[in-house]
């Protein structure tokens, strides 16, 4: 039978490997009874004692400290918060200069439209594979993307360049996530791949155009840049914006996005970092 480790194996009468442990303790000094206890002020009590050390021998051990236990009152529940739903691409800051997050890597298809400059979806681009997210850029002016393809390193599957209606099937999964960005002009044609679980699809229009309403309708999240007063107004109604909103798209420093989901709508200002200024150079809506 295999014996306990803290099980003694002395013979009678003979002090064990544990009850050699606190010889010469406290414990073991003559004349202990009634004696304060250093650091404590207290006396040890016979009783206790004995069984201390009856306890020893057991292999029990010491009992440890106590402490109270981490508990909370009803009232104190409320303060409890978990940072849930806050992973994604920091896609620059709010009014309050509080981190904005994109989520885009999904179980569940996602589709983004970005009526905007080329400049935020290249930072978009750049920052979603810094993520570990594979990017896929679906383009006709590949001579604006391909500094970016190279920088991100163009023998790493990070980020490749496809000609419209060129992108191959991507296998995303919950490991590999893939963003989709479709820089195809005004009019950019049914594309091959579709947004789907674990790949998002990210439409850059640089104007209003005919197909504009088709792609706002179908999309989970929109952005809008600076556009002229009458696209404002059009937008306005597809999107269902106060007048506000409206009067403000005119109006936008470069680098501001008005991104609306549903109900809710957030300004975001995307603050380049230095490497990526050296990359892309500063914020721009035109190209």
């Amino acid at each position: 039978m295999r014996r306990s480790p803290h099980r003694s194996t002395a013979q009678p009468g003979q002090a064990g490997p544990v009850e050699q442990a606190v010889q010469g303790t406290y414990f073991d000094r003559p004349g202990v009874t009634g004696r304060p206890v250093e650091g404590i002020g207290s006396s040890v009590d016979p009783a206790l004692l004995e069984r201390l050390r009856a306890r020893v021998r057991r292999g029990r051990g010491l009992l440890g400290p106590r402490h109270r236990r981490h508990t909370l009152s009803a009232a104190e529940l409320d303060t409890l918060s978990l940072p849930i739903g806050d992973d994604g691409v920091v896609i620059g800051v709010d009014a309050e200069s509080r981190p904005a997050v994109l989520g885009i890597n999904r179980p569940t298809p996602y589709d983004i439209v970005l009526i905007g400059g080329l400049w935020t979806a290249q930072v978009l681009a750049l920052r979603a594979a810094a993520t570990g997210a594979r990017v896929a850029v679906e383009t006709g002016r590949g001579q604006s993307w391909a500094p970016l393809v190279r920088a991100v390193g163009a023998d790493q599957p990070f980020m490749g360049l496809h000609d419209v209606g060129r992108v191959p099937p991507q296998g995303p999964s919950a490991g590999r996530p893939v963003l989709v960005i479709r820089d195809c002009g005004m009019r950019p044609p049914r594309g091959r791949v579709a947004s789907g679980p674990w790949q998002s699809v990210l439409t850059l229009l640089p104007y209003l155009s005919p197909v504009a309403p088709r792609l706002v309708r179908q999309a989970r999240l929109v952005g809008v840049q600076r556009v002229s007063p009458d696209e404002a107004r059009e937008i306005g109604r597809h999107l269902a914006l106060p007048g506000a909103d409206v009067a403000s798209l005119p109006t936008l420093a470069d680098g501001v996005t008005l991104w609306c989901a549903d109900r809710e709508r957030q300004y975001v200002m995307t603050q380049a970092t230095d490497a990526e200024t050296g990359l892309l150079g500063t914020p721009r809506r035109m190209d």
